[in-house]
């Protein structure tokens, strides 16, 4: 058991001698420090007294940690940002960028959903203000970003590109990541990418763009759950087309007339909407009745499904996760996310042991649910203090 890194962590100003043993040293840290009497904090000492394994006493060491600290899980109160601009990085793309918070925090990129989701205000409020520099985009096509609903020179690839080009105007040497649903693909593939410049990594909703996940929610598999929500999605696609609804839809949304692409984006986008919460969500329904929204939502998505996400391979993001273990991580994964259901945040999990994997109980994808939202803020807070600790 790595004594060294307990007392370093909860007795930074005690030091032992080549020759001190285990019970000397827990005699001493009882004599001279009082045990912390936060809840819970007895029994992890206890724990760490009888374990002689190491990687149980990291998990201790963390746990009291945590407890001591009791992180905050609340929303932070609305901001407003303190400065906005728009980024051209192609001859077709120019991306708009916000900056809330502390202008001189620990900097953290929020990468959106979708892809073509875009951004809202509310997405401030899972970081500290007081602590993170919290840097918001819209990536190409989607929000704010110009031109709208744009498929040209749209690529997974393209975007990565883009973070580089974000950061570096912004001037910035390196920054948290933080990215949910498609957000948790473009964080996982940014990251691999530049692993030199993240500090660390919190994903949602995880979501590794595999055939199994696209069939899973666009070909029935999701059906068998929200029927209801499924039959207007299924019953815009005639019959002798949907063999495969992903195509159909890429045909439509694709289409020379801007009202049947309206149609198909509205249908692919309350589809969803309707799942997006473990109880539906009227809010975050009614999103789909936006035409502009919708078309950018819709159209964008598609086209990453229909060309795999743009990776070589179908397992791309698990094959390089060692080029990220190093980095401090935390998973966050309702257990009903119908969406990006929990297999691929298992897998995930699965591949990477070193990051912390929550799973919330009584969530489905939304990163607005309470449980999801609270674990979100708490993953932050860990990450803060981490960097505080250094």
């Amino acid at each position: 058991m790595n004594l060294g890194l307990i007392q370093n962590t909860l007795f930074p100003h005690f030091t032992s001698t080549p020759h001190s043993t285990p019970s000397q040293f827990f005699l001493f840290t009882s004599t001279h420090f009082k045990i912390p009497t936060f809840t819970g904090g007895k029994n992890l000492v206890s724990r760490v007294k009888s374990s002689w394994n190491k990687s149980e006493s990291v998990q201790v060491v963390t746990e009291l940690m945590e407890s001591k600290n009791e992180l905050n899980r609340k929303l932070y109160e609305e901001i407003e940002p303190y400065a906005t601009g728009m980024l051209k990085v192609s001859d077709v793309h120019t991306i708009y960028w916000e900056q809330s918070g502390n202008p001189s925090g620990h900097p953290v990129v929020f990468l959106h959903g979708g892809p073509g989701g875009g951004t809202s205000p509310s997405n401030r409020r899972f970081f500290d203000p007081e602590f993170y520099r919290i840097i918001l985009f819209d990536q190409r096509g989607a929000g704010k970003s110009t031109p709208h609903a744009c498929l040209e020179e749209n690529t997974t690839w393209d975007l990565v590109k883009d973070i580089e080009k974000l950061r570096e105007h912004l001037k910035i040497l390196e920054w948290q990541v933080f990215g949910g649903s498609w957000g948790s693909t473009l964080a996982l593939a940014y990251s691999q990418s530049h692993p030199d410049k993240v500090t660390g990594i919190v994903l949602r909703g995880i979501f590794l763009l595999r055939k199994k996940e696209i069939d899973w929610f666009y070909e029935g598999g999701a059906a068998a759950i929200f029927p209801d929500a499924w039959e207007p999605f299924r019953d815009l696609i005639p019959e002798n087309e949907r063999d495969r609804f992903v195509k159909a839809y890429h045909k439509r949304l694709n289409s020379d007339d801007l009202n049947t692409q309206y149609e198909a984006a509205r249908a692919w986008t309350k589809w969803e909407m309707m799942t997006a919460h473990l109880i539906p969500n009227e809010e975050t329904i009614k999103r789909g009745d936006n035409d502009a929204f919708s078309l950018a939502f819709a159209r964008i998505e598609n086209h990453y499904f229909v060309n795999r996400g743009f990776f070589s391979t179908d397992s791309h993001l698990l094959d390089n996760i060692d080029k990220i273990k190093h980095i401090n991580a935390v998973i966050v994964q309702g257990r009903y996310d119908c969406c990006c259901p929990m297999m691929s945040a298992w897998d995930l999990h699965k591949a990477w042991p070193e990051a912390d994997f929550k799973v919330i109980p009584d969530a489905g994808h939304s990163a607005n649910e309470s449980g999801t939202a609270a674990e979100l803020v708490a993953a932050n807070e860990k990450l803060k203090n981490i960097i505080r600790n250094k």
